[in-house]
């Protein structure tokens, strides 16, 4: 049993120390680098009509990634508060386009909140500013299956601090995919 448990282990090994790792670059996350090397099969070479970065042109995906972050991936809200302020429309937008063209894709809104309040009471204030983006990105076109909610509450702080600055950044909904 132990030597079939070793010779498991140094196949596992062996396999992994022969996996191509690549760097990620900066503005890059790793799902970027895994579907670059996925497009190119892994070898560096691309498969008809797939770009790699670097390219003259990019495809209708990696344009969206890139219109995605350039509006970003976090909307904040004002102390108390689960209205969504006028500057974030670009984001929902930007958003609800490349869901409703994605069908497939599924988004996870993550609301969160500053320290200040009880944990009940932020656990359900992060689950409102979840929902309004949730709604808003409905509005949108998005279709209700590919949306889900959660709520961190105060759990999760961008920033720790107990200052107005910290609370600002803690007061948020982060679109994750």
């Amino acid at each position: 049993m132990k030597r079939i448990l070793g010779i498991s282990l140094a196949l596992l090994i062996l396999a992994l120390a022969g996996c191509k790792t690549e760097p990620i670059k900066k503005g890059e996350t790793p799902s970027d680098t895994a579907s670059t090397s996925s497009s190119t099969g892994g070898n560096g070479n691309t498969a008809p009509g797939n770009n790699v970065p670097g390219s003259e042109s990019m495809n209708a995906e990696q344009m969206a990634k890139q219109a995605l972050s350039s509006v970003g991936f976090v909307i904040y809200f004002d102390y108390d508060k689960s209205d969504i302020r006028s500057e974030y429309n670009s984001v929902i937008v930007a958003h609800a386009k490349y869901l409703s063209g994605n069908a497939n894709l599924k988004v996870r809104l993550e609301g969160n909140t500053d320290e200040r309040g009880s944990r009940e009471y932020n656990i359900g204030l992060g689950e409102r500013r979840a929902q309004a983006v949730r709604r808003a990105l409905m509005l949108q076109g998005v279709s209700e299956n590919q949306i889900t909610t959660l709520s961190y509450g105060e759990e999760r702080p961008a920033v720790e601090g107990h200052d107005e600055a910290a609370y600002t950044k803690n007061r948020r909904v982060e679109i994750s995919y």
